[in-house]
């Protein structure tokens, strides 16, 4: 089995799951590069170098891959349609199963929440019509002319090693410190928007299971996310609680808000709460026996621990209180 960037977010959790699964995996990726995670399973991974957009500028990426003779492909970097049409072709007829990671950017705001995978595509990006495209691309190959493909759409991933998706929908760990120290934090609008985190070890699992379910999921996508989305509001209050605070919000018109924020956070918040992400996984726990163990608080509080053991944030001596379970809020 080759897994096609096995070493990021996704792959850290991802591989050792496959080793453990009995699978030899072969690490594909354009350097070598430690885990996120340490596991001992990492130990019998072979590791193949691959520039990929060099590779795929010489039109020889898919043969490449083929001379580790896989019967699986997991491509976890995937971002544009011509790069999945060129690996198909390469891999048409040679193996048995080929799942690609998608995103929930596939879709744009919601009509009927939560979104199933039904639901028309109108994605409001770049990257996400990028991903729907591929989408769209490897289903007709799969449906129309038997190629093996899979789809998984994960949500906002979340892990320690990185700063998780904040109450603020984005990434300026300066949210997280001012909930800690009981600071005001400023919210766009009524702070009711949504954002859906996934665990990435959950996301694993979806893969895993995709491969143990494969009849089933041949030709379907599916969304991998956590239980529930979070508004805004009820996630900021979520954090400050963690510290023994009580949220201290302030709400503000879009215009002003953006004004509060740098230009670079206040594109990534515009991103997300111009979607206002909610994802039905109810296709993923019927079809695959997908079964998240992790709520989107839950990883956000193991991540945020994480970060602050490390020093990676600094709450200025506020430290997380103790939880009562791994998936509490």
């Amino acid at each position: 089995m080759a897994v096609i960037g096995g070493t990021g977010h996704i792959g850290t959790y991802l591989t050792p799951r496959l080793v453990d699964a009995g699978y030899a995996v072969i690490n594909v990726s354009r350097s070598v590069r430690k885990p996120y995670q340490p596991h001992p399973a990492w130990a019998q991974v072979e590791h193949l170098i691959l520039d990929r957009d060099a590779e795929e500028s010489l039109g020889s990426f898919g043969a490449r891959i083929l001379e580790a003779t896989p019967d699986v492909v997991i491509d976890l970097t995937c971002y544009h349609l011509a790069s999945a049409q060129s690996l198909v072709e390469a891999l048409r007829g040679r193996v048995g199963h080929f799942v690609h990671c998608g995103t929930i950017w596939v879709h744009g705001p919601g009509i009927e929440v939560p979104i199933t995978e039904e639901q028309p595509r109108k994605p409001i990006s770049d990257y996400g019509i990028r991903k729907a495209e591929i989408e769209a691309y490897l289903l007709a190959e799969a449906r129309e002319r038997g190629f093996p493909a899979t789809v998984l759409h994960p949500g906002h991933l979340v892990g320690p090693g990185w700063i998780p998706l904040n109450p603020g929908a984005n990434f300026n760990p300066q949210v997280f410190v001012d909930l800690a120290k009981g600071n005001e934090v400023a919210l766009p609008n009524f702070g009711r928007e949504t954002v859906h985190h996934v665990h990435a070890d959950d996301v694993a699992q979806a893969f895993v299971q995709s491969l143990a379910n494969r009849s089933a999921a041949l030709g379907e996508s599916f969304h991998v996310v956590s239980p529930a989305a979070l508004t805004l509001v009820g996630y900021a209050g979520s954090v400050a609680r963690w510290f023994g605070r009580e949220a201290r919000i302030r709400f503000l018109p879009w215009d002003e808000w953006r004004g509060t924020a740098s230009e670079r956070d206040a594109q990534v918040t515009w991103d997300h709460i111009a979607r206002s992400p909610n994802c039905s996984i109810e296709k993923a726990r019927r079809v695959l026996n997908y079964q998240p163990q992790y709520s989107s608080l839950a990883a956000v509080r193991e991540a945020l621990a994480d970060l602050i053991s490390r020093g990676a944030i600094d709450t200025g001596g506020e430290k997380l209180l103790q939880s009562g379970k791994s998936t509490s809020s």
